[in-house]
């Protein structure tokens, strides 16, 4: 980096946002050693950057200078910023000064199943672009399950625990045996590995539409039933997804994809003269 490293304790904040060349100044306190550079502090910096901020960027080149610092003005974290004399505070704190949104950690959303359902049908999209020359084919439709089912397992399969604790909270069979809450992941992972290959169909058609429809009832009673308000499972255990509509549609999409590999081979048997 071509940036001079200075000592908290040889600079201070510029008194009464004073400016440079018209500018409005800002001050920034934030870590930068020699094996860590604080992710928050270059989220900062680049903040008052883009919002047209002067910026003095002091670093804090050890963890005793760190800790000094922090003493001295009383803050438990870094990076600190300072704007017309006055301490903002850290990364949150100077987003809710500029007037941005602040993620909330504990928030309910549906962006994890939207970013994946998405990324699946442009990846099936892709694939029959690729193989058909055309994108809009039956076969993208059902690579669309295939990829999204795959997907689903991988991405409770990062935390087997995690996920088997929360999706013990609502699933039918799971509570009556427990193993069954390890055992989905990878009954979903191969059912939908098969449907992408469209091999080996007298296994992956039964447990599809075995887990789909599960996980379907289960999901059904809790949420329109039972009334309960739990987080979903389907994105892992670690999420913020709320159980409800968009849980039921991944068990009606196994089902559905299950019942069409059933019975569309019969289908055109039947439409040949």
């Amino acid at each position: 980096m071509n940036m001079q490293v200075q000592s908290a304790s040889k600079s201070a904040p510029a008194p009464n946002g004073a400016a440079v060349s018209g500018k409005p100044r800002a001050t920034i306190y934030r870590m930068v050693m020699e094996h860590h550079i604080c992710p928050y502090g270059l989220k900062a910096l680049h903040l008052l950057r883009s919002r047209g901020y002067a910026v003095d960027d002091i670093w804090l080149t050890t963890r005793e200078e760190t800790d000094a610092f922090k003493v001295k003005h009383g803050v438990a974290t870094t990076p600190q910023t300072f704007i017309e004399g006055e301490r903002v505070g850290g990364h949150d704190d100077l987003r809710r000064y500029l007037g941005l949104k602040v993620r909330d950690p504990k928030a309910l959303t549906y962006t994890p199943v939207i970013a994946l359902f998405s990324i699946t049908a442009l990846m099936a999209l892709a694939a029959s672009q690729a193989v058909s020359g055309t994108p809009f084919t039956i076969r993208a439709a059902e690579w669309f399950i295939g990829f999204s089912m795959a997907l689903l397992a991988f991405l409770k399969l990062r935390d087997i625990e995690s996920f088997s604790s929360m999706f013990l909270n609502y699933d039918l069979l799971a509570k009556r045996w427990v193993p069954y809450a390890t055992i989905y992941p990878f009954a979903e992972g191969l059912a939908g590995i098969l449907m992408i290959s469209g091999a080996l169909s007298w296994i992956s058609i039964p447990v599809a539409l075995f887990i789909g429809s599960i996980g379907a009832v289960s999901v059904f009673k809790a949420v329109y039933i039972d009334k309960r308000e739990l987080k979903c499972a389907c994105v892992g255990g670690d999420s913020n997804v709320p159980l409800g509509f968009i849980s039921l549609t991944e068990n009606l999409m196994m089902i559905a994809m299950a019942l069409w590999m059933l019975l569309a081979p019969a289908a055109l048997m039947m439409g040949q003269p």
